[in-house]
């Protein structure tokens, strides 16, 4: 463990989550409810999205100038709250750090596993998290028998951006993704983007009863308790509500971000700041 970590008062240092835009969000939610102490400190890459159709090169640029942002937040872990960044850039992040990382597609693949009962499990995501089979890896590191089907959906997060949840467009382009993974019996189905949360009661009715959906935001939130209790971090003092106790930063569309994120979170929040990230 670092000197740093050991720092007095260090367990009260925020939280770093990051994504390509705001999909993130649901994670950032999922941690708020559950580890409701926590101070969070998010950033949004709003002016390089969407990341589901760049190259991991790029991608893993991209997410080390946040990881140097988030750091000098004086933050005491990091949650890559990105399917495509988990993807591409996790190793290269977690090597260069001495702090916690967490990403979203490893606490989703242990918990689809775990709860699937025919051996077949679904992955809905962007072309890039689909195109990496970062999902199947993991499922198989942990079950080879498994078998493990991608559907690359990417008109998902434009309609979830746009509000379209429960949309009759999205009821239709939904139905058109999901046919093949219902045709091939899967009994779970992972949703491989933290986009997918938002329209979590329309795949849920069209997939039926007897898929188990797994959200890897809640799960994250979920690893993320039980990692920060392990390593001594976890904040045990309570927060104000305030600016101080989450702060959110993005590279560009500051008030289309804010108007997002108040929809979607409970407390809603006072302000998004932008900065240039290609700084650091």
């Amino acid at each position: 463990m670092s000197l740093r970590k050991e720092k007095e008062g260090w367990s009260e240092a925020p939280v770093g989550v990051f994504d390509s835009g705001v999909g993130g969000l649901t994670v950032a939610r999922e941690i708020m409810r559950q580890i409701p102490n926590e101070r969070i400190v998010y950033f949004g890459d709003t002016a390089r999205v969407p990341y589901g159709s760049k190259s991991k090169e790029t991608i893993t640029k991209y997410s080390r100038q946040i990881v140097h942002f988030l750091q000098e937040q004086q933050v005491k872990a990091i949650v890559v709250a990105c399917n495509t960044a988990s993807a591409y850039a996790m190793e290269e992040i977690e090597r260069e750090l001495d702090i916690p990382v967490l990403g979203v597609v490893k606490p989703g693949a242990k918990v689809a596993a775990e709860v699937t009962r025919n051996g077949r499990v679904g992955v809905i995501g962007t072309e890039g998290t689909i195109k990496s089979q970062i999902y199947t890896t993991y499922i198989k590191e942990m079950n080879p028998e498994i078998v493990v089907q991608g559907k690359a959906c990417p008109l998902f997060v434009p309609l979830v951006e746009e509000g379209f949840w429960k949309d009759p467009v999205t009821d239709e382009i939904a139905a058109r993704y999901l046919g093949s993974l219902i045709d091939s019996d899967i009994d779970t189905l992972i949703l491989g983007c933290t986009h997918y949360p938002l329209i979590r009661s329309t795949l849920g009715r069209i997939m039926g009863e007897k898929v188990t959906l797994v959200n890897p935001a809640y799960e994250t939130a979920r690893e993320l308790k039980e990692l920060l209790t392990a390593e001594n971090l976890l904040n045990k003092k309570g927060q104000g509500l305030g600016n101080n106790r989450y702060r959110f930063y993005v590279s560009d569309m500051a008030d289309k971000f804010q108007i997002f994120a108040n929809s979607i979170l409970k407390y809603g929040i006072l302000s998004a700041r932008k900065i240039n990230i290609e700084d650091y």
